[in-house]
């Protein structure tokens, strides 16, 4: 498959370790949420991957973040941005199809408990 393909490059940036755990967290929230908040609702990811995945989102236009250096320490905020939004029907359908074709497999995401808001 030719790497210009727009499912090939869908998928490969998608299917990247915690790029949809992010997406899946920021979507919870109304409004911004801190990178601190963010760490602490994703266990066992590292801050190097974190602000890796979290720039990446952002050059794709699927994140907005915003600095505040008018305060000690300076706060970074990350928000979904229209096109984030758009995304999460799509986690939906997966998780729809998962649950149908796993059938009786319990999730492992540590908030999950059977993801709530994706309903």
């Amino acid at each position: 498959m030719a790497q210009a393909c727009p499912v090939y490059v869908t998928a490969d940036f998608i299917g990247k370790r915690w790029t949809l755990l992010i997406l899946l967290e920021l979507s919870r929230v109304k409004g911004p949420m801190r990178y601190s908040g963010l760490k602490g609702r994703l266990a066992g990811i590292t801050p190097k991957m974190l602000s890796s995945r979290l720039r990446e989102l952002e050059q794709r236009g699927l994140v907005d973040h915003a600095v505040d250096a008018s305060r000690v320490p300076i706060r970074s905020e990350y928000a979904l941005t229209g096109k984030g939004r758009e995304f999460i029907p799509i986690i939906r359908s997966l998780r729809r199809w998962a649950l149908a074709w796993e059938s009786g497999t319990a999730c492992a995401y540590r908030s999950c408990q059977q993801c709530p808001g994706l309903q």
